[in-house]
């Protein structure tokens, strides 16, 4: 019996959201996806294509792409139908409308966000119903991009991070013999430049579709956008478009450049990187090989942005400033990083003028561990440092202001705290601010560029770095990752990976209203949605 046959069998069987019976329906995915990895490795790709339709016919994948939707963050941002699906019923009528005959995709609700450079980013919006057929066949071409990626491609893929990219650049430049030039890539408005007849005729997927999703437009202002090139920031596929698109410079560069030359090239979605052994190589070989390699696609250098730059110098990438001394390569937080981060803690307090001061650590810990924990796999201590003291003087501002006729010792007293030698701490008897500089700065082990997380063959890798990684995230919180490893980190309702990304709740297997108790005897790990349907079936364990 075919796999897909397989899994509308097993579908026949549901009659509602709380009914879908989830490790199923993930393992079915998985195996299909796992297929087309290897179709694709092959380069067999009549079969490739076969696989896809399989995959975005079936019942399961339609059920796995509304699962996915109604998880993320932007579940309850609507597109311009002003629609969101929040109950099981709008859930499950979904999955029987992801049908692609008739189908017309509207266009995207355009907004603006703040850019950490400064000025606004455009981002796209789809209807929640547009960014499940996106997110549908996703789940068909997202092995193959995984698969045809470039081997040092780090943004937008699963299992790798920003801390993958700048462990490259560790790798690249902090030798002895290593090359000493580094030409700073930035694409000119890379999401919103890309050809559309370059993606339509080379990303393998249903090409109608592709089409009708790059042509829908936009509406801003109540007044519709035509859309003749780019992809949208906001939509679920952009990410893995833009990868399609950039993928093979890599490959163009080691085929077209000697081995003597030193070239490196590091990728995070449009953000690069190219080490060489003279500045002279960069200028006259490495950037026309790029220059042209863009031009197909549509795409273009900024001028303005792209530099060639000597790595005593030192460059930023990725929020980090990388520079060496004599024969040590630093890696730290980038001074406009550090800068942005202060200034987000700065206008929080403000906000926070009149909160007490429980609500001021409560709020301002999510922001402080969030950036010490990206930056704490390079060199950053004397930063954590300085910031330190930076974020005292803000809350001495704001304490001080909260209390104009107080004196400065009362206020000291009031709401500083002294440890052992430690002094000035930001405490109260129920909570305390994260110390920066007590973050443990540890070294990253960068993912194994050669690795598919559609492999069966690296399924025992990437599950050991996962452990890892939750380990870090988890750290501080005994109870949740005795839980999470007793698990062996699988959510026991749909057999998923349990994982930053997905959250989790802590669900008691026989319900507090029953009797349940509160011992870790009786807890149990869940996905949100798994937690919701457990509940919803009235099981009590």
């Amino acid at each position: 019996m075919d796999a897909n046959t397989l899994g509308d069998v097993a579908s026949a069987r549901w009659n509602q959201w709380h009914t879908i019976p989830w490790a199923e329906a993930f393992q079915h995915v998985r195996r299909l996806q796992a297929r087309i990895a290897k179709a694709a490795k092959d380069e067999n790709w009549r079969t490739v294509k076969r696989l896809q339709k399989l995959l975005v016919r079936s019942t399961t994948a339609r059920a796995v792409a509304v699962r996915r939707v109604t998880e993320n963050q932007g579940r309850k941002t609507p597109g311009v139908d002003g629609l969101t699906w929040s109950t099981p019923k709008e859930k499950w009528k979904a999955i029987s409308a992801l049908d692609s005959r008739g189908y017309r995709p509207k266009p995207l609700r355009r907004i603006h966000i703040p850019k950490a450079s400064g000025g606004k980013r455009p981002l796209g919006i789809p209807t929640m119903k547009d960014r499940t057929m996106q997110a549908l066949h996703w789940l068909a071409l997202d092995p193959v991009a995984e698969t045809r990626g470039d081997l040092n491609s780090y943004g937008f893929r699963s299992g790798r991070s920003t801390a993958d990219a700048i462990a490259q650049c560790h790798n690249a430049l902090s030798r002895e013999h290593s090359p000493q030039w580094v030409l700073e890539g930035d694409i000119k408005a890379c999401f919103d430049n890309i050809s559309h007849d370059w993606l339509v005729r080379n990303v393998p997927m249903d090409r109608r579709l592709l089409e009708k999703w790059l042509k829908a437009g936009f509406v801003e202002g109540r007044k519709l956008f035509p859309t003749d090139a780019g992809t949208p920031q906001g939509g679920i596929i952009s990410p893995c478009l833009a990868n399609l698109a950039l993928d093979g410079m890599d490959r163009l560069l080691k085929d077209s450049l000697p081995r003597r030359d030193k070239v490196n090239f590091i990728r995070y979605a449009d953000d690069f990187v190219v080490t060489a052994i003279s500045k002279e190589v960069l200028e006259a070989k490495v950037k026309p090989l790029i220059v042209g390699f863009l031009s197909e696609r549509g795409l273009t250098l900024s001028e303005k942005k792209t530099k060639i730059t000597h790595v005593t110098e030192g460059f930023d990438f990725l929020g980090w400033h990388v520079q060496k001394h004599k024969q040590f390569l630093n890696i730290v937080p980038s001074k406009r990083n550090a800068t942005a981060f202060y200034a987000k803690v700065r206008d929080r307090l403000r906000e926070l003028r009149g909160a007490r001061q429980d609500d001021v650590v409560f709020a301002l810990n999510p922001i402080l561990r969030g950036w010490a924990n990206y930056h704490q796999i390079v060199h950053a201590s004397r930063t954590f440092a300085k910031l330190d003291y930076q974020v005292t003087r803000a809350l001495w501002r704001w304490a001080t202001r909260r209390h104009p006729m107080k004196g400065k010792r009362w206020i000291k007293r009031r709401y500083f705290r002294r440890d052992d030698s430690r002094d000035w701490l930001f405490r109260t008897d129920v909570s305390s601010l994260i110390h920066l500089a007590k973050v443990p700065v540890v070294r990253h082990v960068k993912v194994r560029s050669d690795t598919n997380p559609y492999d069966p063959k690296d399924e025992a890798y990437f599950d050991e770095r996962l452990t890892r990684r939750m380990r870090s995230t988890l750290q501080g919180r005994r109870r949740l990752y005795w839980l999470w490893n007793r698990q062996e980190g699988i959510c026991p309702i749909c057999s998923a990976k349990i994982t930053k990304a997905t959250g989790w709740n802590v669900h008691h297997v026989v319900w507090r209203v029953y009797g349940g108790s509160d011992k870790l005897s009786n807890l149990q790990l869940l996905h949100p949605t798994c937690h919701k349907q457990l509940h919803a079936r009235g099981a009590k364990g």
